[in-house]
C-alpha cells in the first residue's frame, strides 16, 4: 500500500515538471507584429524618397516657334477673330532639352484680314499664335504677329513694282518697324521682279502647310 502511494506522488511530480517546461507560443511574442510593421514603414518611406520630382522649365521670351498651317488663310476669305489649326514644324530646344516636340498641335487666330481695296487700296492679313501643346497639355502663349500686305492698283502698284527698296521698307514697317524696316528696305532693293509677281496676286493667300515663325512675347513655364 505504501509503495502505491509513493508511486502516485512520483507521477504527479513528473507531470508538473513537464508543464512548467513547455516553451511559449510564437503568438505570445509582443515584438513579432511590431517588427513587421516597422519593416513595412521603412519600405514605404524609401519608395517615397525614390519618387521623381517634377521640374519646371522656363521657355524665355523671344524664343521662336515655327508652325505649319493646317488650313488655308486668305485676306479675302478669312476674318478677324477666326481661329486656325497648325502643327509645330521644328522642335523647340531650351538648355539642350526639347521642350516642344515637332508635330505638336498648335492653334492661332487671325488678328486682321482686309480684302483688296479695303486697306488703303491693298490687302492685309495678320495672324498670331494662341496656344501650343506641350507635354500633352494645351498651353496658352503670347506671341508676336506675322503680317502680310499687298499694295493696290494704279500709282501704289507702280511704286511697289518700280521702287523695290520702298516696298521692302513698307513690308518691314508692317512687320515691326525700326530695325525691321531697315531689313525690309535692304531686301526690297533687289526685289523689284519678285515684288511685281507678288503684287500680281489680288489677294494674300497662305496655303495649308505654309511655315510661319512667331516669337514669344512672354516667357512660358512648363512642368
Amino acid at each position: 500500500m505504501l509503495n502505491m502511494v509513493a508511486l502516485g506522488a512520483l507521477s504527479l511530480a513528473l507531470g508538473c515538471s513537464n508543464t512548467s517546461n513547455t516553451p511559449a507560443s510564437s503568438t505570445d511574442n509582443p515584438n513579432a507584429a511590431s517588427g513587421s510593421a516597422g519593416s513595412s514603414g521603412a519600405g514605404g518611406t524609401k519608395a517615397a524618397e525614390n519618387k521623381p520630382v517634377a521640374q519646371t522649365i522656363n521657355i524665355p521670351a523671344g524664343t521662336q516657334i515655327t508652325v505649319r498651317l493646317g488650313e488655308t488663310l486668305s485676306s479675302k476669305s478669312s476674318s478677324a477673330g477666326q481661329e486656325f489649326s497648325a502643327t509645330v514644324g521644328e522642335p523647340v530646344v531650351v538648355g539642350g532639352k526639347t521642350v516642344i516636340e515637332q508635330g505638336a498641335a498648335a492653334r492661332g487666330m487671325v488678328v486682321d484680314a482686309k480684302a483688296m481695296g479695303h486697306f488703303k487700296g491693298g490687302a492685309l492679313l495678320e495672324v498670331r499664335l494662341n496656344s501650343v501643346t506641350i507635354h500633352g497639355k494645351e498651353t496658352p502663349v503670347q506671341t508676336s504677329m506675322v503680317a502680310r500686305s499687298v499694295a493696290g492698283k494704279g500709282k501704289r502698284s507702280a511704286g511697289f513694282i518700280g521702287g523695290g527698296a520702298g516696298a521692302g521698307a513698307l513690308i518691314g514697317a508692317l512687320a515691326g518697324g525700326g530695325k525691321g524696316a531697315a531689313i525690309g528696305a535692304a531686301a526690297g532693293a533687289g526685289a523689284g521682279t519678285a515684288g511685281a509677281a507678288f503684287t500680281g496676286n489680288k489677294e494674300i493667300v497662305l496655303p495649308a502647310e505654309t511655315a510661319l515663325s512667331f516669337k514669344l512675347k512672354q516667357a512660358v513655364e512648363v512642368r
